[in-house]
C-alpha cells in the first residue's frame, strides 16, 4: 500500500522505518513476551529502554554534562506554567518575547505566577517577523527570558539564538527540536512537546541547566518538580513508558541518517523547494519575511479564500493530507518535520503548479 503525505501540524507524521519497527515489536518486544505497553516502568525491560532512549538524546544534541534530561507529561501548554514554578527561584517577574499564538499563551500562563514583562513584541508587523533583539527590552532582574523558537501558527522560526546574558534563556521547541544542530549550553532550559519531530503526543521532554534546579515554588505539584524528578529517573509517576519507546526509535532513525547536521541540510533543501514554488507563483500568498521563514511550518493563502475547499479536496485525491491552516489564521499550513521524505514535498509543490494552472 503506498502511504499518502501526510502533512499535519502535530500529532505529526513518524518516519516509516520507527512505524514498521513498532509494529514488528508491538505484541513481543525482543522476546519479553510482551508490548512495552504492557511493561513495568520500573521493570528491566523498560528500564533498558529508558536508559538507552535518554543516552541517544544526549549523544544527538550533545548535551552537555551539566544539563539534566527529564520526561514529563502535560505539553508545552502545562510547561507553560512548569516553566515559572520551577524556574523563578525567589524572585518575581520574567521576560517574554511575544512571536505568536503560543507565545502569547505562554505569556498569559506565566502571568499566574509572576509580573511577566513582554520584552518585545512582533505583534505590530502581525506576526510577519521576529523582533531584532537591538529592540529588546529586558529586565536585568528577570528570573529568566522566554522564547517561542518556531510558531507553527503563522510559520515563523528562530534562525538565531538569543544573547541573554547571564539571565536564563527559556525556549518552547516543541516544532523544531532536532531539525537542526544545537547549542543546548547556550539556554538554561528547552521543552519540547513530543508530537512534532519527536514521537506520539504524551511525552514532553524538558532539557535544564543543573544551577537552576532546587527552587521551585513550594506549590509546585512533585510531578513537575524537575529536581525531584530528575533525582528519580523521570519516575516519581509511571512515565508515558511507549511514547519514551517510540521517541528512542526516533532518535536511532535521526543518527541513521546522519544525524542532525543531516537533518539541517534535508530540512532546508525542502523548505526551499516549497518556498521557491510558492514565491515563483502570483496565485498564492506568504505573509512572513523570507529570513524568519519556518522551515518546519510552511504557511501560505491562496487568492480567495472561496478556494480552499476545492484545494484541499484534490490535495486529498492526490495523497496530500492535513494541509488546512489553523483557524486563526486560515489559508493552508505545509508541515514539513523531519519525517516527511523530499518526495512528499515535491507531490506537494507539482500539485501546487497544476491547482494554479486551472484555477488562475
Amino acid at each position: 500500500m503506498t502511504r499518502p503525505y501526510n502533512f499535519s501540524p502535530g500529532p505529526a507524521a513518524l518516519p516509516e522505518p520507527v512505524l514498521r519497527r513498532a509494529a514488528e515489536e508491538m505484541l513481543d518486544w525482543h522476546g519479553s513476551g510482551v508490548s512495552v505497553m504492557e511493561m513495568s516502568h520500573r521493570g528491566k525491560e523498560f528500564m533498558s529502554i529508558y536508559a538507552a532512549t535518554l543516552a541517544s538524546l544526549r549523544a544527538l544534541l550533545a548535551v552537555p554534562d551539566n544539563y539534566k534530561i527529564v520526561f514529563l507529561q502535560g505539553g508545552a501548554i502545562g510547561e507553560n506554567a512548569i516553566v515559572p514554578m520551577n524556574l523563578l527561584r525567589g524572585r518575581t517577574r520574567a521576560d517574554y518575547v511575544n512571536t505568536g499564538d503560543w507565545s502569547r499563551r505562554s505569556i498569559a500562563e506565566a502571568a499566574r505566577y509572576c509580573t511577566v514583562n513582554v520584552a518585545a513584541s512582533a505583534e505590530a508587523n502581525g506576526f510577519t517577523a521576529i523582533p531584532p533583539q537591538r529592540e529588546w527590552q529586558l529586565d536585568a532582574s528577570a528570573a529568566y527570558v522566554h522564547i517561542c523558537s518556531n510558531e507553527t501558527i503563522i510559520g515563523l522560526e528562530y534562525h538565531w539564538t538569543p544573547d541573554t546574558g547571564d539571565v536564563p534563556l527559556v525556549a518552547d521547541m516543541s516544532s523544531d527540536i532536532l531539525s537542526r544542530p544545537l547549542d543546548v549550553s547556550r539556554y538554561g532550559l528547552i521543552y519540547a512537546g513530543a508530537q512534532k519531530n519527536i514521537g506520539p503526543a504524551g511525552l514532553t521532554i524538558v532539557i535544564v541547566r543543573d544551577d537552576l534546579l532546587g527552587g521551585a515554588l513550594p506549590t509546585t505539584p512533585t510531578a513537575f518538580d524537575y529536581t525531584v524528578q530528575a533525582a528519580n529517573d523521570s519516575m516519581i509517576n509511571t512515565p508515558p513508558t511507549y511514547a519514551i519507546y517510540v521517541a528512542g526509535l526516533v532518535f536511532d532513525w535521526i543518527a541513521a541518517q546522519g544525524g542532525l547536521a543531516a537533518m539541517a541540510e534535508r530540512n532546508r533543501a525542502k523548505a526551499e523547494l516549497l518556498y521557491g514554488c510558492l514565491d515563483a507563483s502570483g496565485f498564492y500568498r506568504t505573509r512572513v519575511v523570507a529570513a524568519d521563514r519556518s522551515l518546519m511550518n510552511v504557511c501560505f493563502h491562496l487568492p480567495d479564500p472561496a478556494l480552499d475547499a476545492d484545494f484541499l479536496a484534490g490535495a486529498r485525491e492526490a495523497g496530500l493530507l492535513a494541509l488546512k491552516g489553523h483557524r486563526i489564521v486560515g489559508g493552508m499550513r505545509a508541515s514539513i518535520y523531519n519525517a516527511m521524505p523530499v518526495e512528499g514535498v515535491r507531490a506537494l509543490a507539482a500539485y501546487l503548479r497544476d491547482f494554479e494552472t486551472r484555477r488562475s
